[in-house]
């Protein structure tokens, strides 16, 4: 089969199956079964395995997440793995690193940073090509998802900056950091079953649901940040659409200082600024109290 037959097929069914952009993501399937960057021309001439490439079609017609057909996503300024035991990194989670930016304008002010629940590692990694200065340590609850990060940190050349660790939030931790990042789960349980098919269906429950209001996971970090951060220390965290205002309650209540809220592309309160407040950090401890994984 040419290509040029199997693209218009691919997205006369991934259309049926109710797939926006069903052209460009039936040329994203091509580009990934002929070994081809996204992007490059493909010669519609060039043939085409059919049976491979229908295979790859009906998984996503299936509604299976195309970053998880492709094993790849891109984030910030970066290529990562990806894999169903972390959520897919989305560009909403960049303005996390903006605000970040916005915090430490000079970047060096920034050498101890901290990623809750790290999935795929694309905050750290991204904040670490923004503070060359910084060394970074990523946790995350599912030993897979540690895994995957400390490959990509591998292969992104990141190795000897960053360690991910498998635990419960900041439990295992000891010492504190100029910046900590999370985009925890943050969604109220009984919205899930109204998520899209790709979201609810093929990404981790965990990362997904925040209880009964959502915030369950923001009263955790509230309650730790403050001993988590080193004097001038600030925490950037993900929200969900208008969770703003209770989670900055949440965050004074704890005695943190409220510095701000960054939008998303949408015009989304997507990532809130906290500082700690004054207090000396312990820095007799151990600055990290867990073992690695993939190191």
């Amino acid at each position: 089969m040419k290509l040029a037959e199997a693209l218009a097929t691919a997205a006369a069914r991934l259309a049926e199956a109710g797939i926006e952009n069903p052209r460009r993501e039936a040329r994203l399937l091509a580009s990934h079964l002929l070994g081809a960057p996204p992007g490059r021309f493909l010669d519609p001439a060039r043939p085409v395995d059919a049976a491979a490439y229908q295979a790859l079609v009906a998984r996503r017609a299936s509604r299976e997440p195309l970053a998880f057909i492709t094993g790849r996503q891109g984030f910030w300024t970066l290529d990562l793995a990806v894999s169903p035991s972390t959520l897919i990194p989305r560009a909403d989670s960049e303005t996390l690193i903006q605000a970040a930016q916005e915090l430490f304008p000079g970047c060096g002010a920034v050498r101890r940073i901290l990623d809750l629940g790290t999935g795929t590692g694309c905050l750290l990694l991204a904040a670490l090509t923004e503070f060359p200065a910084a060394f970074g340590v990523g946790v995350d609850v599912s030993p897979a998802a540690a895994a995957l990060a400390a490959g990509n940190a591998a292969s992104l050349g990141f190795s000897a900056r960053a360690a991910f660790l498998a635990g419960d939030w900041a439990a295992a931790l000891q010492g504190s950091f100029d910046l900590v990042l999370s985009n925890p789960p943050y969604i109220p349980t009984d919205d899930i079953a109204g998520l899209m098919p790709e979201v609810r269906q093929h990404e981790p429950a965990r990362a997904l649901d925040g209880g009964a209001d959502g915030l369950i996971a923001y009263r955790m970090l509230a309650a730790l940040l403050p001993r988590l951060l080193a004097p001038g220390g600030a925490a950037v965290l993900e929200l969900g659409i208008g969770q703003a205002h209770s989670v900055r309650h949440l965050a004074i209540a704890a005695g943190l200082r409220y510095v701000g809220t960054v939008n998303d592309l949408g015009g989304h309160a997507r990532a809130i600024k906290l500082r700690r407040v004054g207090g000396a950090a312990d820095l007799t401890k151990k600055p990290f109290g867990s073992t690695p994984v993939g190191s």
